[in-house]
């Protein structure tokens, strides 16, 4: 008889809690190493490094979006107290905040792009249904009927991007802002690596 697999554990389980707020821990053996070394910015302004920008994001969206988080970064005992390292707090802020304003910038564009798609497929449908009408008055012939039922879908299919765009491409967006805002005003906390 084949053993049963062990239940998946919750995934509130697998971090660390302090003060009722889930940890998110980065244990880091240099400053450096936090942000994005091909990026020319100062050292305050530079990019988070996408892999550690990924986990934070990604453990945010493991949880339900009540869930209170910590950000705590790992240093050598040594680098807890310098002057790059008091920089830290201030450079996560501000690159999810800058996040958050990139894609509400993605979203009002998009948004723009499915309220216009909208016009001209809504547009679009009404003269193709216009057309069947005519079409359709003519004497019962097959190549006025396969005319007609053409223009009903190519009506219906001209609204298929704005209807995507404003039903399902916009909500992802909104969700992406709302967690990069979050982050954007997460409390951190520098602390020495654990021996």
């Amino acid at each position: 008889m084949p053993e049963e697999p062990e239940p998946l554990q919750d995934i509130a389980s697998m971090y660390h809690k302090k003060d009722g707020k889930i940890l998110i821990e980065i244990k880091l053996s240099s400053i450096p190493q936090l942000f994005n070394s091909f990026d020319p910015a100062p050292f305050y302004e530079k990019e988070i490094d996408t892999a550690a920008e990924q986990y934070i994001v990604d453990t945010v969206k493991d949880f339900p979006k009540k869930t209170q988080f910590k950000i705590v970064i790992y240093l050598p005992s040594a680098k807890c107290n310098c002057d790059e390292a008091k920089k830290i707090i201030p450079a996560i802020h501000t690159h999810f905040a800058y996040r958050a304003l990139a894609t509400d910038r993605k979203f009002r564009e998009k948004f723009r792009f499915g309220r216009w798609s909208l016009l001209i497929g809504l547009s679009f449908l009404v003269i193709a249904l216009l057309a069947r009408q005519l079409v359709s008055g003519m004497e019962n012939h097959i190549g006025a009927q396969l005319l007609s039922d053409s223009l009903l879908i190519i009506g219906w299919a001209a609204m298929w991007e704005p209807i995507t765009v404003i039903l399902y491409e916009l909500w992802p967006i909104i969700k992406s802002k709302k967690i990069y805002e979050k982050i954007s005003r997460m409390d951190i906390e520098i602390l020495p690596v654990k021996e």
